[in-house]
């Protein structure tokens, strides 16, 4: 609600992960968006925003130099959901079966 941006507000972004470079010069910030589809237009607004953002958070860290911001689209659920189809495939669970 800092941001002053009603759009950001309307696709209700959620940061699920940070990864920072080793260098910590860049962060990259996984999003998901709590209404289901709005992903891309979450990190659209975002993108829009993220020098502002970065403002925001700069004087909130303990660090030397505030990293570059990147937003990804975070897929973990949609993976973690394929491998967890893929396990109980009936090829796949009868060869998980003869390891008991």
């Amino acid at each position: 609600g800092e941001t002053g941006d009603p759009e950001i507000d309307k696709v209700v972004p959620t940061i699920v992960e940070v990864q920072v470079s080793p260098d910590l010069k860049i962060a990259t910030a996984y999003v998901r968006s709590l209404i289901i589809g709005k992903e891309k237009q979450a990190l659209d607004v975002l993108n829009k925003n993220r020098k502002y953002i970065r403002g925001l958070l700069a004087p909130k860290l303990d660090m030397k130099y505030m990293p570059e911001i990147r937003f990804r689209i975070d897929t973990s659920l949609e993976y973690a959901n394929k491998i967890d189809d893929l396990l109980h495939r009936p090829e796949v669970a009868r060869d998980l079966k003869k390891g008991d």
